[in-house]
């Protein structure tokens, strides 16, 4: 498996991909529509993950045809240095080997972070979770019948259809050689992965995202950004759980009361610190632990800081680490807030709706890192590498 694949293999295997997600189409939704049945329906943020509609199937296909399209992310010259002595001193991206995703859910994962993986030169082990087994297992025959077709080994696709215990014990002494971890999912799963991992991981962290309308905002792109932040899909990462409001806004009182309004008429479940709950009437927060929470739900909390510096601080005390916005009209103000506050992207008058590898022009992402090491924010194909030196001399001892 270590014989690297040539460009033109991954390619055509992408390719061909593309062509049987749109073959199969009729075949994937009707298998998929077993796992919904079988699902319990306990979590709805879960169930809509698990949804394979036409709309999936088009992002799936459409991952593809850009990951096909992309220039190859394995050999690409990162630094060159000549030795006084004469050796010519490169360094250039290297595929990692073998990359195993963990994931719950989601079926479009075993497409798009699979074909990333794959596309970066990387054999791929892809565990799933049970919810969404009859799906997965579809998909994994299609990437198994594109590479077959293409003449390339159907081991570079593997899905490990473990149990809890099975997957800890691969994790703990894995049977083959794993060169990295990607966990995505809630926060239990990070965990155990992290916990029994013996190979470096990569966490794609939780969301909890905040929105801080600074007293220089105008107010109707507030409106909009919250409201689409929290309601556009409840069960993303970068969705919206916090809002906090400067003090010094004009009338904040009834901005404030403006933002219940509209998200109750959205069926949001709104909660507030003492200041909004007093001003508005809607339920006061028991702690304020609840700052820490992501919801995946149709739930929010609007709070209130009398500065700049107390909103950077309060976001980092405790968001996810993964995305931020601030609304105003002052660039000077937006700036100080992008540059200080620590998520791994920060918005100016825009939705954190937007944290996605596709949309910041990756074509896809494996997944979103609330990390600093090695790669932060969306992973997409020119980061899922690692980097090699290659070192051309002509007899030289040192």
């Amino acid at each position: 498996m270590s014989t690297l694949l040539s460009i033109a293999k991954r390619n055509a295997v992408l390719s061909r991909m593309a062509t049987l997600l749109e073959e199969e189409r009729a075949s994937l939704k009707s298998i998929n529509k077993q796992d919904l049945d079988n699902y319990s329906g306990a979590d709805l943020a879960m169930e809509k993950r698990l949804l394979v509609d036409d709309a999936k199937i088009d992002g799936m296909i459409l991952s593809m045809q850009q990951l096909a399209s992309q220039e190859d992310p394995i050999g690409v010259e990162r630094f060159h240095f000549v030795h006084e002595k004469g050796m010519k001193i490169t360094n250039k991206t290297a595929a990692f080997g073998t990359v195993m995703i963990i994931y719950e859910s989601r079926p479009d994962v075993t497409v798009e972070a699979g074909g990333i993986a794959f596309k970066s030169g990387n054999k791929i082990l892809l565990k799933g979770g049970k919810e969404s087994l009859l799906s997965n297992l579809k998909i994994v025959a299609l990437w198994h019948q594109a590479l077959k077709e293409n003449e390339v080994d159907v081991n570079w696709v593997e899905y490990l259809n473990y149990n809890r215990n099975e997957t800890q014990a691969f994790l703990e002494k894995p049977t083959q050689r794993v060169d990295l971890i990607v966990p995505r999912g809630g926060e239990q799963l990070i965990a155990f992965v992290k916990q029994h991992a013996t190979c470096p991981v990569i966490i794609s962290g939780r969301g909890n995202n905040f929105v801080y309308v600074n007293q220089e905002a105008d107010l109707q792109k507030a409106m909009d950004i919250i409201i689409n932040g929290k309601t556009s899909n409840i069960s993303v990462c970068n969705a919206l759980d916090k809002v906090l409001i400067d003090t010094n806004l004009d009338h904040w009182e009834t901005f404030a009361q403006q933002i219940v309004n509209q998200l109750l008429e959205h069926n949001v479940t709104v909660l507030g610190d003492q200041k909004v709950a007093d001003t508005t009437s809607i339920p006061q927060i028991e702690s304020d632990l609840i700052w820490y929470e992501e919801f995946l739900d149709y739930k929010i909390v609007i709070g209130t800081v009398n500065s700049d510096q107390e909103a950077i601080a309060k976001i980092n005390q405790y968001c996810g680490g993964h995305s931020a916005s601030i609304i105003t009209e002052n660039e000077v103000t937006a700036q100080e807030f992008m540059d200080n506050v620590d998520t791994a992207a920060v918005y100016h008058n825009t939705s954190t709706r937007f944290t996605d590898g596709g949309q910041f022009g990756l074509g896809g992402e494996l997944a979103i890192s609330t990390d600093k090491l090695h790669q932060r924010g969306p992973i997409g194909l020119q980061h899922l590498v690692t980097n090699k030196w290659y070192i051309y001399g002509d007899g030289q001892i040192r």
